[in-house]
């Protein structure tokens, strides 16, 4: 099921990359990822709130608030980073760029959280750097 998922995800990352490259036409980048986030806050505590999730909270640690509070301010900053980029360039080659993201997770899970590096994943991780590097060319 995680594999449907992240399907999902990717689809709707790239429908997200169209739109933005639309929106961000003759818009300061970083009101447009501010209208962008206000969207996805309020879209986000509906789901949560209409699911009955929100008592979650209480059982947080302080490991899960530090951590989350640390991705949240990631989060921000790469799409800071990334609705700018898109003002700039094109969408063709942003988005590879952006993407890189996999390769640098991977690399990131082997040093920081212990997950072991196969052939298998140090093949696929070189093939995105090698793909990012050929759709960035000009």
């Amino acid at each position: 099921m995680w594999f449907v998922y992240a399907l999902l995800s990717a689809l709707f990352a790239a429908l997200t990359a169209i739109f933005a490259k639309l929106g961000v036409a003759n818009v300061n980048s970083n009101l447009a990822t501010g209208i962008r986030t206000v969207v996805i806050l309020i879209m986000v505590w509906f789901i949560v709130m209409a699911r009955g999730e929100a008592k979650g909270i209480s059982t947080l640690s302080k490991q899960n608030i530090i951590f989350l509070i640390i991705s949240g301010i990631a989060t921000g900053l790469s799409w800071l980073f990334y609705f700018k980029a898109l003002q700039l360039g094109n969408v063709s080659q942003v988005a590879p760029v952006d993407k890189l993201s996999v390769a640098l997770t991977i690399i990131m899970a082997v040093i920081f959280l212990g997950e072991p590096l196969t052939l298998k994943t140090f093949a696929g991780a070189s093939l995105i750097i090698l793909g990012t590097v050929v759709l960035a060319w000009k």
